[in-house]
């Protein structure tokens, strides 16, 4: 949504990963086999983290990427615990937004990746940096509501039938809700005045949308009009261009559709994901719950919700 400033015609886009076993592809490498035993999972710094505040990370780079190894295994673990599950997704995308604001880390981080999991590592780092780089730094928060997305299974749906009627690839469409609204995780306008899960302009959702705005399925089914429209068959991310005028956000879908394609089940990985909002005081976490009528300094919101 409005953390990223560029010509529009669909969206105005949040900046917002799971391992991938196979299906993207991996180039030689020379980085660590796959022998990292995934960390406990009841761990009680997590346990004691505020409600609403970030899970905590490892300070030392090359603990961080030990530990996103073991998240990243808890996730494709059929053991792990509901709980778990939410705890590692979370630690995760915190590490990833962390070792993306540190390309001075990648020498110390990226050996440590096993190999099975670098091609994805790779594309989810690249993704954070290139959205990064559209981001205005800002010292207010949002008005928007943070409410919980669709379940994953519904979501999932609804991008397989708009795959189905439109050609567009169901992985490039959830990419791009991803990014635009965390999932329709969202509520609330863009500053460019897009609305709903997939951040149509007015003008462009009454020549490719049917029904309402803000309901994820038509959402979704109108963004695959749109791409089709624009030559998604013929020319992908010309076509993704077209929804948002920035290198940057082709590189950052093209990315996370890579990821989601190569791993299906790397999108119940980010859908356990939460809302950040980039500022002065850093990253922001807006917790299910959050609700702001109009924008709010930054420093008022962490005086009563700590980080």
């Amino acid at each position: 949504m409005d953390t990223v400033v560029r010509n529009r015609v669909v969206a105005a886009s949040l900046v917002i990963v799971t391992v991938v076993l196979g299906g993207v592809g991996c180039s030689k490498s020379t980085a660590a086999p796959l022998t990292v035993v995934p960390a406990p999972m009841d761990d009680p710094v997590a346990a004691a983290t505020p409600p609403g505040a970030q899970p905590r990370l490892a300070s030392d780079p090359a603990q961080l990427a030990d530990d996103l190894v073991a998240d990243e295994l808890a996730l494709r673990d059929p053991s792990t615990s509901q709980p778990a599950l939410i705890a590692a997704a979370r630690r995760q995308q915190a590490a990833y937004r962390a070792i993306g604001r540190h390309p001075e880390w990648d020498a110390i981080i990226r050996p440590r990746i096993p190999v099975a999991f670098l091609a994805t590592y790779d594309l989810n780092i690249d993704a954070r940096r290139q959205l990064a780089a559209m981001s205005p730094v800002r010292d207010t928060l949002p008005a928007w509501r943070i409410i919980p997305p669709a379940p994953a299974e519904e979501l999932l749906g609804y991008y397989r039938e708009a795959e189905a009627a439109t050609g567009v690839a169901w992985n490039y469409l959830a990419a791009i809700n991803l990014i635009e609204t965390h999932l329709g995780s969202i509520a609330g306008l863009s500053t460019a005045g897009a609305q709903g899960p997939m951040q149509f302009m007015p003008e462009t959702w009454a020549t490719y949308g049917q029904g309402d705005v803000t309901a994820v399925g038509d959402a979704i089914m109108a963004a695959g009009r749109f791409l089709a429209a624009s030559g998604f068959a013929t020319n992908r991310d010309r076509a993704v261009y077209t929804y948002n005028h920035a290198d940057e956000y082709v590189r950052a879908v093209s990315d996370y559709a890579a990821v989601i394609g190569g791993d299906p089940a790397a999108f119940g990985g980010y859908h356990l994901w939460d809302v950040y909002y980039y500022t002065t005081a850093g990253d922001v976490l807006l917790p299910i719950g959050y609700a702001e009528t109009a924008r709010i300094p930054v420093a008022d919101y962490l005086a009563t919700h700590p980080q």
